[in-house]
């Protein structure tokens, strides 16, 4: 029987200082004056729209991610969060997330947005290479993510986590690992470390840079999960690490196909109907103009159909290390196991899923290949037993955060 999952808000801030050359999210540069008010006054009436839809549910985590949304000064996001308390149940402990670029953080700023009431900030560090940093088209120094990191300490903002990538432009293992553990010294209690992917329709897709090969990019991953463990950060999903007790409930709520509501130009959220005994997919206007210009209920709601849900399901589950529990898939799509097991057991067959006591995670060869396992569930791939047609190519994620087709969280979430 399909059952509510938790619920999460996702808000969008749309706008950058400028446009990195590997980034395909919903991002813009700002050639003028920064919309604030139009835009806060446009997200609360979003906000309430969508609250009716809701009543009654709690909301467990809020993300504020872009774009650059440490561009909105505390005030902003205050009042973004003041009209979600007025619209919607905000749990008591409320995790409330804030995407921060390190070159956008003036002295003091984080003093403000913890009394405003974010209790968690996203630092996009990528790496701690000047050179890298400027091939990446990043506009901070490292140095300027090493003063952010400490006035997060300042402000008692210690829960923190640094997005960093790996397999970037003419770097080496040792490269990798050196922003590893230049990272790990600013005491963040969560990391995120992802491999810089080609995307298509970006500025590095139509001029590639020169990338480090399959070979030299797995030994990356492999000495800088190594440092991580050792420094005390435990590896919970593909691309994430962290400390005891620091793991994201926001994104947490994503792989475990968990609801959301998406605000914010371009933002996506899904919400599932248990009474109607369905699933469906929302999008706002992706351009921030039309965004600001819709009506306030403009909103694109699309139903999953059922074929595809054991695909939607894994494609975020099976990104945990500990994977998931057979009731939670019965429970998060309405569907009986018998729509899976076929799958699995090929799955496991090929070494790319163990069982557990009450459900299933990948392997270490699954996390690695994690693309091939999830085709599997796709609803037109072949069910014959001793199909062999699909090539193992290691799991892919775009640099500095997860993909929109894992998260469906209008092109970010963070980390």
């Amino acid at each position: 029987m399909l059952r509510e999952p938790p619920l999460s808000l996702y808000v969008h801030f749309p706008w950058c200082v400028s446009k990195c050359p590997y980034c395909d999210f919903n991002s813009y540069a700002l050639g003028g004056q920064l919309a604030e008010q139009p835009y806060l006054e446009r997200l609360g009436r979003d906000i309430e729209a969508q609250a009716a839809g809701v009543a009654g549910r709690t909301v467990v985590s809020v993300f504020f991610g872009g774009g650059t949304p440490s561009l909105f000064p505390p005030r902003a996001i205050e009042a973004v969060l003041d009209g979600a308390r007025r619209h919607l149940a905000l749990a008591a402990d409320v995790e409330v997330t804030l995407e921060a670029n390190p070159g956008t953080i003036e002295h003091g700023a984080f003093g403000g947005y913890r009394d405003a009431g974010v209790n968690r900030v996203s630092l996009g560090a990528q790496s701690f290479d000047a050179r890298a940093l400027k091939v990446l088209g990043r506009i901070h120094s490292p140095d300027e993510t090493r003063r952010a990191a400490e006035e997060l300490h300042r402000a008692g903002l210690a829960n923190f986590n640094l997005d960093l990538m790996y397999a970037l432009p003419g770097q080496d293992p040792a490269g990798a690992l050196a922003d590893i553990a230049a990272g790990v010294a600013l005491e963040p209690a969560h990391i995120s470390h992802y491999q810089l992917t080609l995307e298509p329709g970006t500025v590095f897709a139509g001029r590639p840079p020169q990338l480090p090969d399959e070979d030299a990019a797995t030994e990356m991953l492999a000495v800088c999960a190594g440092l991580l463990a050792e420094n005390g950060f435990a590896q919970y999903e593909v691309s994430a690490y962290a400390r005891p007790g620091a793991q994201c409930r926001h994104n947490l709520n994503y792989w475990n196909f968990g609801d959301y509501l998406g605000v914010g130009a371009g933002a996506h959220g899904k919400l599932t109907h248990a009474a109607r005994g369905c699933i469906e997919r929302t999008a706002q206007a992706r351009e921030p103009r039309r965004y600001l210009a819709a009506a306030d209920a403009a909103l694109s709601r699309t139903v999953i159909a059922a074929p595809e849900l054991p695909f939607e399901f894994m494609l975020n589950a099976l990104r945990l290390t500990e994977g998931f529990a057979l009731a939670d898939f019965e429970g998060r799509t309405g569907l009986g196991l018998e729509r899976i097991q076929g799958a699995m057991a090929r799955a496991v067959g090929r070494g790319l899923l163990e069982t557990t006591g009450n459900g299933c995670r990948p392997t270490a060869l699954g996390l690695r290949f994690l693309n091939e396992t999830l085709l599997l569930f796709m609803a037109e791939t072949p069910q014959t037993a001793g199909d062999s047609t699909l090539s193992m190519r290691p799991t892919e994620a775009p640099a500095g955060k997860a993909p929109a087709l894992f998260t469906g969280s209008g092109g970010s979430v963070g980390e």
